[in-house]
């Protein structure tokens, strides 16, 4: 088969670098090579979180972790910050797990605001909030800095958050903003394989989890310390996933995280001003607009150009690529491009040529 490209909002493109690094010989997840392994790509980990917390890597995919913070740090009540499709389904995994859980709903489209989390824990219900700081559904960045800053007022309150599809695409500073967890998924920026997730907790957590006494094993945050302290992790790893991981890290750092960032932001304006000058609007409130994926409006706001987007989807594909054509209540009402990981000036203007030839068609 041919392989299509990856423009969607992931698993995004995986490079043949990071394959071959996938594809090293194994080793015993128990022996000393692997606590070097892991030794080796703690400080790059550190740095690109700008921590010096211990990061922990999980074999799962992110929304593991998402249900592993809430058995871990919620007892009293969850405030789930609701802005898209991700950060909804977060509220209804906080209710499976048996905790009290009420939701902050704003408008897709629109961002979280700090003012309207204060106003909700100024109740002093919750113990817990958590949200998405990049909301892959609607493309919309929450400002998590002015957000994390409430936590001086709230410092009893688990902030949990999702950059699933921000992190090592935008700065964060985990120290700095003191939250208290810090999670994000393998196939998204990083570009990895998907099925890894890679996260961080503060020592406030770490304190909260051990005085949770029903919060499982497998995502056990007690036990992830324990075994990262070890150079270990606490059950079977992916350990090909590691050492693509390791890979990445290494072409970060060579890049620079500075330029790095600077890259993502700028790919993410270049596909905005490409949807704008071919007659579309953006989704997200302006402003708070994606750095790593545009989700363009497919005629939702006067004047803004109306297509098919399945055809598009189809002509896209006949010319190798792979775009997504909105999600949930979204599909077909816009379609989202990503910008992602290893893209750059070059293969995003090849994309945005190849969506100028299928436009012209429909």
């Amino acid at each position: 088969m041919a392989h299509l490209k990856l423009h969607i909002p992931g698993p995004i493109e995986v490079s043949n670098k990071t394959f071959e690094a996938f594809r090293t010989p194994m080793i015993g997840h128990r022996s000393q090579d692997f606590k070097n392994l892991y030794d080796s790509i703690m400080p790059n980990l550190q740095a690109l979180l700008f921590t010096n917390r211990l990061v922990y890597l999980g074999t799962a995919s992110a929304w593991g972790i998402m249900e592993g913070a809430l058995r871990n740090l919620v007892s009293k009540g969850v405030l789930n910050c609701m802005k898209g499709a991700f950060s909804d389904k977060w509220h209804d995994v906080s209710k499976r797990c048996g905790k009290y859980a009420e939701s902050l709903q704003v408008e897709w489209g629109s961002p979280i605001l700090p003012e309207q989390i204060d106003e909700r824990l100024a109740t002093g219900k919750f113990d817990a909030i958590t949200m998405v700081h990049n909301e892959t559904s609607t493309g919309v960045m929450s400002p998590l800095y002015e957000i994390a800053k409430l936590k001086e007022k709230y410092p009893d309150v688990m902030f949990i958050v999702d950059s699933v599809t921000s992190m090592t695409g935008v700065k964060i500073e985990f120290d700095k903003l003191g939250i208290d967890l810090l999670l994000a998924g393998s196939q998204k920026a990083f570009a990895l394989p998907p099925g890894f997730s890679i996260f961080t907790a503060s020592q406030a957590a770490l304190e909260r989890a051990a005085s949770i006494n029903d919060r499982g094993y497998y995502f056990d945050l007690i036990e992830f310390q324990k075994n990262a302290e070890k150079s270990m992790t606490p059950s079977t790893p992916s350990i090909g996933h590691i050492y693509a991981l390791k890979s990445k890290l290494e072409d970060f750092m060579e890049e620079g995280l500075s330029q790095r960032f600077d890259r993502h932001a700028n790919l993410s304006k270049m596909t905005r001003d490409w949807a704008t000058k071919q007659g579309f609007t953006i989704f997200p409130e302006a402003g708070y607009e994606s750095k790593t994926l545009t989700c363009v409006n497919n005629g939702a706001k006067p004047g803004g150009r109306e297509i098919e987007v399945a055809k598009l989807q189809g002509l896209m594909k006949e010319r190798g690529i792979l775009i997504d054509g909105g999600y949930g209540k979204l599909k077909g009402k816009t379609f989202r491009l990503s910008s992602m990981g290893d893209e750059t000036q070059e293969t995003m203007e090849s994309l945005y040529a190849l969506l100028d030839e299928s436009l012209e068609q429909l």
